[in-house]
């Protein structure tokens, strides 16, 4: 595989673009050799949609679009990113307050971290800011059955 591949897409800040976003990256993961279903394949999705899902719903209009950027590097640091162009950066919500909604970012720490990665949070040199995570890439060895069984 190449040294370094990148892909990028930039969808509407709309409620129908997460799962747009959510395609777009297992698609593109399982054509850097990544299958669709497997346990960190749907952890990435999962990540990627609560990152488009806060794009969506807290940029209060002021961010119209919002971009997915992926990276792969050497076979060994998957890099995903979500920016949009609001400035305000995403906050801990109070415990009481997190009771509906809130818990987007605790969820993405956790996963990432689970998966060994880092989550960032960066400005943009345009007033806005990416929310990222860095994983290591973990393809397996085989496909995985329903089971958990191994195929052979």
């Amino acid at each position: 595989m190449a040294d370094h591949l990148e892909a990028s897409v930039t969808l509407p800040s709309d409620p129908a673009s997460v799962s747009a976003a959510r395609t777009y990256v297992t698609g593109t993961l399982a054509e850097w050799g990544m299958p669709a279903g497997t346990e960190v394949a749907d952890t990435i999705r999962l990540i990627v949609s609560e990152l488009a899902t806060n794009a969506v719903q807290h940029t209060f209009g002021q961010s119209p679009t919002f971009t997915v950027d992926l990276a792969l590097h050497r076979d060994e640091q998957l890099r995903i990113g979500v920016t949009d162009s609001h400035p305000r950066f995403p906050k801990r919500l109070p415990a009481a307050v997190q009771q509906d909604n809130g818990r987007g970012m605790v969820i993405i720490r956790w996963l990432t971290a689970e998966c060994g990665g880092k989550l960032r949070i960066r400005p943009t040199r345009e007033g806005g800011k990416t929310v990222s995570i860095e994983l290591p890439w973990t393809v397996p060895a085989e496909p995985v059955t329903a089971a958990g069984q191994q195929e052979p």
